[in-house]
């Protein structure tokens, strides 16, 4: 079998020969008419041509016989990197096992579990796509610094959303309320039993009844009052009589009121006290302790029943008024 390199050189000498007296001919018949081409220029051109055809041929050859190595090497690579993808997926799998059974143990809300699982899975696979591409000789560093900047561009669109969630996240980890606790927040004054928790939002229940939703970025940077932190709450009344009324009378009587309510926890002390001498009347205090459950029953009932046993007694709760006197010029 003949070479294919042998034939091409023996095509390429007949071709040169060939062009060779084809240029002294026709440089003889226009030396003949014209009398001024030179046989040498044109001969020096085509072995020129000739030579430049025999080397894209010798390069195409090359690329040719160094083609199979290439594919062999090509799909040795491809091979592994599709075991290391398969290892890489399985991997994830594992680790996402182990942080799931980690909160599980560690009692982790469900909400946060789901979005730390999910923020996890995305990273890991971002990590297992970009070091497959560095396996096949990829850039990383522009393909990292395309996706750092794509990450800051949409955090800029979503800062508002991402403020929610990062304190959504932060109020589910440190729990400075649950569910079921009565809150009061300092920002706005709401305050209610909380409903539910998301990484967004929380949402209270009031105690009429309605529904008030609060960014948790909000709620994380704001000062609040989780009133379930303990089991008793204390209970702060303030009663106005007249200048003119007996203060230990009225003092006796709010003092029979709570003696009569048995919400009041007797294990505590119950105190009562002038608190101010106001423009209008004396205030007089009340300090006591409830369950948490009973703080509102009690406020209510002890407010109505002081004000009756105070109406029984002739102890007066004066109304605001003004003293106006009129001088003689």
């Amino acid at each position: 079998m003949i070479d294919f390199s042998t034939y091409v050189n023996n095509a390429l000498t007949v071709m040169a020969e060939e062009a060779e007296s084809t240029s002294v001919s026709s440089a003889s018949a226009d030396s003949v008419s014209a009398g001024s081409v030179s046989v040498s220029t044109v001969s020096q051109a085509a072995a020129e041509s000739v030579a430049q055809i025999s080397e894209d041929i010798g390069e195409f050859q090359a690329f040719l016989q160094a083609l199979p190595s290439k594919i062999t090497a090509f799909g040795i690579k491809a091979a592994f990197a599709i075991i290391i993808f398969i290892g890489g997926i399985w991997l994830i799998k594992v680790i996402r096992h182990i942080l799931k059974k980690s909160m599980e143990k560690g009692k982790a809300d469900k909400s946060i579990s789901h979005f730390v699982d999910s923020l996890v899975k995305v990273v890991l696979y971002a990590v297992l796509v970009i070091w497959i591409a560095s396996y096949f000789g990829v850039e990383t560093t522009s393909l990292v610094a395309l996706l750092g900047s794509a990450g800051v561009t949409v955090a800029l669109a979503i800062q508002g959303s991402l403020s929610n969630l990062t304190g959504g996240i932060l109020i589910l980890l440190l729990k400075p309320f649950k569910l079921g606790d009565y809150i009061h927040e300092d920002n706005k004054g709401n305050e209610g039993t909380v409903n539910e928790i998301g990484l967004f939002y929380t949402k209270l229940y009031t105690i009429d009844g309605r529904t008030v939703v609060l960014p948790n970025g909000t709620l994380a940077n704001t000062s609040l009052i989780n009133v379930n932190m303990t089991p008793i709450r204390q209970l702060i009344l303030s009663f106005g009589i007249s200048y003119s009324a007996d203060i230990d009378k009225a003092k006796d009587i709010i003092h029979e009121t709570v003696d009569a309510e048995s919400r009041i926890l007797s294990d505590k002390t119950v105190k009562i006290y002038v608190d101010s001498l106001d423009s209008s009347c004396v205030t007089i205090g009340l300090r006591a302790f409830v369950n948490n459950e009973d703080y509102f029953d009690v406020k209510w009932a002890l407010t109505e029943n002081v004000k009756k046993a105070f109406d029984k007694n002739g102890i007066e709760i004066p109304f605001d008024q003004i003293d106006v006197h009129m001088k003689e010029g």
